[in-house]
């Protein structure tokens, strides 16, 4: 850690250093319940969660180290796509499946990382080719705790985050404008080659 006038300016260390890691719950869902249980398949390849989300646990089988709190960081450890999310509460209670870890910034470091900046590093191809070469097992490849645990992370200071995370988010939007226009140039050939052809 490096200090200077009292701000810290940069700071290189294991994701265990800053953070609480915890597995998630392993039930099953009912069809109602009073909290949400969110598994891989609520999350497209990118971490984004589907809006098409209803409570399917009861609240007496969950036990409260489980419940999400905002600020969390989620990251899918089992199968090929390892992505990592934060958690927002803009859904009831909720919980997940023992798919993901649950990565908790320690409260002496809730103002030196964001958690959307803890996601970023844990998406960056860096740190998922070093996951990813730890990952054990054949059927369906998983990732350690202690894997994730050790990752060493660099944390800058948090305008600096907060820049990171918004160009990689204009990067994001520009990549899926570009796709959509992609699309729709396609629709449009193959519409000249129809009338072409009549």
């Amino acid at each position: 850690m490096i200090l200077k006038n009292k701000f810290i300016i940069e700071l290189k260390t294991k994701i265990k250093n800053i953070a609480n890691i915890q597995s998630g719950l392993f039930t099953r869902p009912n069809l109602d319940g009073d909290i949400v249980y969110l598994q891989a398949k609520h999350f497209n390849e990118n971490g984004i969660l589907s809006s098409d989300l209803h409570p399917d646990l009861k609240a007496s089988a969950v036990t409260q180290k489980h419940l999400l709190k905002p600020g969390d960081v989620l990251f899918a450890a089992k199968g090929s796509k390892n992505f990592a999310t934060w958690y927002e509460s803009k859904n009831p209670p909720e919980v997940v499946s023992t798919s993901f870890f649950v990565i908790r910034i320690n409260d002496n470091y809730t103002n030196i990382i964001l958690p959307e900046f803890l996601a970023w590093c844990l998406n960056n191809p860096n740190s998922q080719m070093i996951l990813k070469g730890k990952a054990k097992g054949t059927a369906i490849a998983s990732i350690s705790k202690t894997a994730l645990e050790d990752l060493e992370i660099f944390i800058p200071e948090i305008q600096t985050q907060k820049l990171i995370l918004e160009i990689t988010q204009l990067r994001n939007r520009e990549k899926k404008l570009k796709q959509q226009i992609e699309d729709l140039r396609e629709k449009q050939i193959q519409q000249l080659i129809l009338n072409g052809i009549r």
